[in-house]
Parts: structure tokens; sequence; C-alpha cells
């Protein structure tokens, strides 16, 4: 179960390690805690008459075609995105924003869908949300308070029959070492590195966070699902420019240099040995 703030995040964090999984039989739910019907339309060729009166639909619309090429399973928890608040200072949040959802109310509508669909993995964010969106920050509270109350009996015991999930990962796929390694790839080639002002303004946030690197515990072989990666996030087209850096690496480069999604184990109820190349690695088919 990969558990995501907004529509699309479930493409660009994870999505080629949710789509090898399934594709090798695994059953793989995302689940989407707001319809991201505050988002902006960020692509121009989607900025158009009508398009943003329509952006909770059509979000959903775009989600289903991810989901679709990805080959996972999805569903809504049904909480309505906060939008990213932005000014100095930051004006207050609208109030019916998931952000500001008691947690245990969201706590309780993802333990529901835990139970039901009875996962023995979990992904989801770190403390700091990824980057610090006020809904990736609740979306990692939840997580870890479901993660933490799905088996018990005693929490939301109108939720549904118990179920413990085994372990419990936060997605660490935009390193800045991976991003190195692209850009001394094009600086031997002779070109100018596309990604360039993405990598210089995470060099500065990481002076406060540290090297993500130095977090990962499990690295997951998936260049061969790149591609339904990159047609899952081009699905989310109110959201992703197709002519933007994002897709000015090469794939082939990506699959050479950097063929892995990164991830670290948070939590986990069964023994393992780190490194990890398998977020089911500790899990036995007695487990299952």
């Amino acid at each position: 179960m990969a558990v995501h703030a907004h529509p699309d995040d479930e493409s660009s964090k994870g999505g080629a390690t949710t789509a090898r999984y399934a594709d090798e039989g695994n059953d793989v739910l995302v689940v989407t805690l707001t319809g991201g019907e505050r988002g902006s339309i960020l692509n121009p060729a989607m900025d158009t008459p009508g398009v943003l009166e329509r952006m909770n639909d059509i979000r959903r619309e775009e989600m289903a075609a991810a989901a679709a090429a990805l080959g996972v399973r999805q569903t809504w928890l049904g909480f309505i995105d906060s939008g990213l608040p932005e000014g100095d200072p930051m004006p207050p949040l609208p109030e019916d924003s998931f952000a500001l959802v008691p947690l245990e109310v969201a706590t309780e509508a993802l333990v529901r869908v835990v139970r039901e669909f009875k996962p023995h993995v979990i992904t989801t964010y770190d403390e700091m949300g990824g980057y610090p969106h006020p809904d990736h920050i609740r979306c990692h509270e939840v997580s870890v308070a479901a993660y933490e109350a799905a088996g018990d009996p005693e929490k939301f015991p109108d939720a549904g029959e118990p179920w413990t999930p085994l372990k419990l990962y936060y997605d660490h796929g935009f390193s800045i070492r991976r991003m190195e390694v692209f850009a001394e790839e094009f600086a031997a080639m002779g070109e100018p590195f596309p990604m360039q002002e993405w990598l210089d303004r995470s060099r500065k946030y990481a002076v406060e966070r540290g090297d993500i690197m130095a977090r990962v515990t499990t690295q997951v072989e998936c260049g061969k699902y790149f591609p339904h990666r990159d047609d899952a996030l081009r699905a989310h087209a109110t959201q992703i420019d197709p002519n933007g850096a994002f897709f000015a690496i090469p794939i082939e480069m990506q699959q050479r240099l950097w063929p892995t999604e990164e991830f670290e184990l948070a939590r986990t109820r069964v023994r393992t040995d780190i490194p990890e190349t398998d977020l089911f690695a500790g899990i036995t088919d007695e487990h299952r």
C-alpha cells in the first residue's frame, strides 16, 4: 500500500517500484488522501478555459489513467486538498483543508482501508513530508498513526477487523546524490544539466535536512519500469509538463546510472538485514 497526499505523488515518488511489484503479481493499492482540488495548472498546454473550473473531475480522470499506467489499484480517502500556502506571513489554510482535519478522524479513515486491503508493507513520506507541504506532513502523521493502530482491536473498533502491517517505509526518491550523478554525466558530455536549478535549490534545502541518502536503507531495482513511471506522470497532464526538465534526462541514462528507487525502513515487525533490495525482505510465507 502506497499512501500519498495528492494525485500525481504516486507517480513521482516510488512509481516505478509500485509498477514492478504489481507486474510481479503483487496486489498493490495506492491510497490518495486528497483530490488535489486546489492544485495549480503547471502544464502551460493545459492552461485553457474551463480546466481550472473542472480541476476536481480532471484530476480524478488523470489519476485513473496514471493507475492504469502503473498497473495498480487506487482509492480515494476523500479529504480536500489544503493547497500550498505562499507568502510572508503565510496565509491560514482554508477551513476544509485536509491538514486541519483532526488526526484521529483521518487516521480512522486510513485504518479502515488498511484493515480492508490487508497490506504487509506500507510506504509514505518522512516527517518533513518529503517537502514541507502541509498535506504531505499530515500524510506522514496519518500513515504512521494508522500503521500503529490498524492491528490494535481497541483502536477504532468500528473500522473493521484488526490487521497488522509488517513494515513501514518512507520514500526518498529525490536524492541530491542521484541528481549529481546525472549532472556529472552531462558535464562529461559537455552539455548543460537541465535540472541544475532544481539541484542548486535542493542543495540549499539539504543544509537544513542533511544528506537524505544517509537515511536510505533500501534500494529497489526498478529501471525496467521507468517508462511506466513516466507514462503515469504524463497522465497527470495538468501537473506535469511533458516538455519540462524532468523528462530531459534520458531514460537510458537513468537506467544505466541509477536504476533504483530509494526508501527508508521506518518501522518493522519482522527481522531483516540492512541494506535491503526488496520492500518485502524478511516477510516469509508464514506471514502471508
